[in-house]
């Protein structure tokens, strides 16, 4: 169930209302292009809003012009099961973890089997039955300064940057559930940063990060662009020890909405 840009945002129930539930944005069943289970089929419930606002963000309409429909979580579930032959659910977004129908939802699936991947930039901690915690902490080269704002005026800028990284949530994040860091990689410069951040997080947690949990992706939102950075970033994940990331989805259907 795709909502794209040409579809008007519905207003929010009243709450208490029988159809209260979450903004949805898209509901599909693809494959997970990105992280350690790349290439796994799954169902996909991405989710409107999000208190952050990357400059390249490939989730336009969760985030800076967010679009969805009201789905109850009974509604989603029931959109889920239709895909039978999958036993893999994305909850994305956007920031899907800003809604607290998200844990909710999240629940329900867990406990009806699904194994539930939660893709968050993560500065919002949940008490919630996650599977797999895909986190992606957002550096300095997402915040969206003027030039690079796509509303052209930088409104966000400062905003972002100071609520990009939450030291205490990621560290919860980590500690509590199986986890990948999954960083957006746009030019050389970021490594330094990703490295200062891995090193600041080993130092606040008890938990093992290791190599092989840090993954490192190529921003782009076209299969063009994407390319233009593929090889830079394998070439600094294998410099550092790191895991390269494809984007499936972006190789296989570009930016094709509902992929």
């Amino acid at each position: 169930m795709p909502v794209n840009s040409e579809v008007d945002t519905a207003e929010r129930p009243q709450s208490g209302s029988d159809t209260e539930g979450l903004p949805i944005n898209e509901l599909f069943y693809s494959m997970q292009g990105e992280g350690k289970l790349a290439g796994v089929p799954s169902v996909f419930v991405r989710t409107s809003g999000c208190n952050l606002r990357c400059w390249f963000c490939d989730s336009y309409h969760t985030s800076w012009e967010p679009t969805h429909a009201w789905m109850s979580t009974t509604e989603i579930i029931e959109e889920v099961s239709t895909h039978a032959e999958a036993d893999h659910v994305v909850i994305t977004g956007g920031e899907p973890l800003i809604h607290e129908e998200t844990t909710h939802l999240i629940e329900a699936l867990s406990n009806d089997g699904y194994h539930i991947t939660v893709e968050t930039n993560g500065t919002i901690y949940p008490d919630a039955a996650i599977d797999l915690a895909s986190i992606s902490p957002k550096l300095a080269s997402s915040t969206p300064t003027a030039p690079k704002d796509p509303k052209g005026d930088g409104e966000w800028s400062e905003k972002h940057e100071e609520r990009r990284i939450d030291m205490t949530a990621l560290t919860r994040l980590i500690e509590n559930y199986s986890f990948q860091l999954k960083f957006v990689v746009t030019s050389r410069e970021d490594i330094e940063e990703i490295n200062d951040l891995i090193e600041r997080i080993r130092e606040q947690t008890h938990a093992r990060i290791r190599s092989q949990d840090i993954l490192l992706m190529p921003e782009g939102q076209t299969e063009a662009e994407v390319g233009q950075k593929r090889a830079l970033v394998a070439e600094l994940a294998m410099e550092h020890g790191y895991r390269y990331t494809p984007r499936l989805h972006v190789n296989l259907w570009n930016d094709e909405a509902g992929r």
